[in-house]
């Protein structure tokens, strides 16, 4: 059961980057009425007549169906070992939860069109879905315990600074998807400046938004860089922390670059997809960071030094 449970979790968080990208590709190629107002058929048949818009589509309704049923497989399987691994009790009702969540939401802007708000809040809840199975991956697949010793090393400043980063990922998110889908990504036309100006007119409404992405997204960046910064102080200690927040900072720079890609590239495909699967990245890996410094993180009496023998999960 535990192994099955552990090779559908890669399959699951496999699937649901996927699904990600694939709701991105339809949003950035104007595909969410390819299926007409039809769901969960397309245009009211199993196997519609071809165009591009329909297969980007009614593929990405096909692919999230097989996805959840990988992530209720995984459910099955995995709620079992929640004693050994107590995570579970809230990551599988958050992975379904959020899961039906968002597929209820796509159904939704299918039979009565969105404004940008609620379609914006759609791609933060596929974060959370993709967060969520993420980090039920990371939980099976964890062998070494950590030292009690070990997270009281853990300042109660860097653990909070952990949370906000994380929240404010979201925010950083949700403006990123309201800018897209209210049509003000071109709305600052230059980079790293916007219109030229570093405060640009915000009489216009797309402006306004536009440059509050980017200066939520710089906060975003000096977060990240402060979680990097302090946790090298007790990287002795907990050398996974360290390890998760420079993953954290390479995906920030990234994004930001990526950011760039999208305004030089006047929202090529390939920028606007990248620019999404970076956030992903990112999101989970703060995600994982901000779980680590929860108490309840699994421990063990002994002190394990860095690059010390796994210990086997039964053995916990």
């Amino acid at each position: 059961m535990e192994r099955a449970a552990k090779w559908l979790a890669v399959a699951a968080t496999i699937g649901m980057f996927i699904v990600l990208l694939m709701g991105a590709t339809v949003t950035n190629t104007g595909s969410g009425e390819g299926c007409g107002t039809s769901w969960p058929l397309c245009h009211g048949e199993f196997i519609p007549e071809y165009a591009f818009e329909t297969m980007v589509e009614y593929s990405h309704r096909l692919v999230t169906g097989v996805e959840g049923l990988i992530i209720l497989g995984l459910s099955v399987t995995a709620f079992p070992l929640r004693r050994r691994y107590p995570e579970l009790k809230a990551l599988i009702p958050l992975m379904l939860f959020t899961l039906v969540l968002q597929s209820g939401m796509g159904a939704w802007a299918v039979k009565y069109p969105q404004t940008p708000p609620v379609m914006a809040s759609h791609f933060g809840i596929s974060l959370v879905c993709f967060a969520s199975v993420f980090l039920v991956m990371r939980v099976l697949w964890e062998t070494t315990p950590i030292a009690r010793t070990a997270t009281r090393a853990v300042p109660s400043g860097y653990r909070a600074l952990a949370w906000v980063t994380l929240l404010w990922a979201v925010v950083v998110a949700y403006i990123g998807a309201y800018m897209r889908h209210s049509g003000a990504e071109l709305a600052c036309h230059t980079w790293p400046l916007c219109n030229g100006s570093l405060i640009p007119d915000l009489s216009s409404p797309g402006v306004a938004v536009a440059w509050g992405h980017r200066l939520a997204a710089v906060i975003a960046l000096a977060l990240v860089a402060w979680r990097e910064l302090w946790s090298r102080r007790f990287k002795t200690e907990r050398p996974d922390l360290y390890r998760t927040d420079l993953w954290a900072s390479l995906f920030v720079i990234a994004q930001a670059a990526s950011g760039a890609f999208v305004i030089f590239s006047r929202l090529s495909l390939a920028s606007t997809l990248s620019h999404a699967a970076l956030m992903a990245l990112l999101f989970a890996a703060l995600a994982d960071g901000a779980r680590r410094t929860l108490p309840q993180w699994r421990t063990s009496d002994v002190p394990l030094p860095f690059g010390a023998a796994t210990v086997p999960a039964r053995a916990r």
